[in-house]
């Protein structure tokens, strides 16, 4: 049992909360650490208790005040039935009552009640482990195998690998999205999968899967409701080298893009070992700017004149990644330039090199372990 650092029962203790992630990151293994053996918990996937309140809806308020100590109820994969939104905004105005509303798809809840509920329940997200999640943390595995904790704690995780992606994604993210063009969305994963971390072209894309391209991007929009990707914004602020402005899409977890890439090894020495550690530091930034409840954006920036910094977070950190066990001046040329813009505070270059340097007084470069040990000390920001 892995202690994970998202703390869900303190959130709800102030208000009602939306806890979203993808299947199989630990949203129930959660609550039951984190919560009596004997709380109100509504498990939708409960296919008695699922027809039932999807034939009825209404039925959930007499439900609920059944409990002897209604004060707090738990609706697991909420997504199933999202007429019980209704029901649920009426309980927490009337009531009092407070919930906590797992799901790992927000799309029908878009689509059903845009407003999930009006500000009257927050929003947290569960991530696979991270860093300072695992003990004993093996770069090497995780960049091969990503966190999903079923698979990074298996004895077999290439075969729970393929086993997550074909029942978690193929199956249950057609069957949310009602895709018609099976093919063209399975060449679109692989090929959504092959660019992650890279800018979006939605017309070589389409071009390639052989779909449109306002269906290339709903198939994006489908990822990001179902949290099995994200999008990653271009920081637009500079002013002496305009930048670029188009996104770019990372899935939440490496293990999962490999699979879907269908890439087998990682070469240390080769490209797809820094596209996969970027992509490691891309979630680490992520998680911690949402479980230490941050709010600042995370983005990256590039110049059309083709100099880039790789994450930009708020307007406060600029950070380089890089995997060289030695590093040199010519690394910071990215950091250097957006340095010129005088906009950003503190510089970062994270890499393989276990000698932490600090050159010119702004630019610190450091052992990638060590700047994952401050980042979640808080000490980065």
């Amino acid at each position: 049992m892995l202690k994970r650092l998202l703390n869900i029962a303190s959130l709800v203790e102030k208000k009602s909360y939306f806890l979203f992630g993808p299947r199989a990151t630990g949203k129930s293994t959660l609550i039951k650490t984190q919560f009596p053996a004997d709380s109100n918990i509504i498990n939708l996937l409960d296919n008695a208790l699922y027809f039932r309140l999807k034939a009825s809806p209404g039925e959930l308020e007499s439900i609920i005040m059944a409990y002897d100590n209604p004060g707090l109820v738990i609706i697991d994969e909420v997504q199933r039935i999202p007429e019980l939104l209704n029901g649920i905004h009426k309980l927490i105005e009337d009531k009092g009552i407070t919930f906590l509303l797992t799901g790992s798809s927000a799309r029908k809840l878009k689509r059903n009640q845009s407003n999930l509920l009006a500000g009257r329940a927050r929003q947290a997200e569960l991530f696979p482990l991270t860093f300072t999640e695992i003990p004993k943390f093996n770069l090497a595995r995780y960049l091969h195998f990503g966190g999903i904790p079923m698979v990074y704690l298996s004895d077999d995780p290439l075969d729970d690998l393929h086993a997550y992606v074909n029942t978690y994604l193929k199956e249950e993210i057609q069957a949310e999205a009602l895709v018609r063009e099976l093919p063209a969305f399975a060449r679109f994963l692989r090929y959504s999968a092959l660019t992650s971390g890279e800018m979006i072209n939605f017309s070589n894309i389409s071009s390639d899967v052989a779909v449109n391209a306002s269906t290339v991007r709903e198939y994006y929009h489908l990822l990001e409701d179902t949290f099995i990707g994200f999008m990653l914004p271009a920081w637009t602020k500079s002013v002496k080298r305009k930048a670029i402005s188009t996104a770019k899409f990372y899935y939440f977890d490496i293990g999962v893009k490999n699979i879907l890439a269908e890439i087998n090894t990682i070469d240390p020495n080769s490209d797809l070992y820094g596209n996969a550690f970027e992509h490691f530091i891309a979630c680490e930034l992520r998680a911690y700017i949402s479980y230490r409840r941050k709010y600042v954006s995370l983005s990256y920036w590039q110049s059309k004149s083709g100099y880039e910094v790789d994450f930009v977070i708020g307007d406060t950190v600029a950070i380089e990644v890089k995997t060289s066990k030695r590093t040199q001046d010519k690394h910071l040329k990215g950091l250097k330039a957006l340095a010129e813009e005088n906009s950003i505070k503190h510089y970062y270059l994270i890499s393989h090199d276990t000698i932490n340097r600090k050159v010119d007084d702004k630019f610190n470069l450091i052992y990638w372990e060590d700047f994952l040990n401050k980042l979640w000390e808080n000490k980065i920001f």
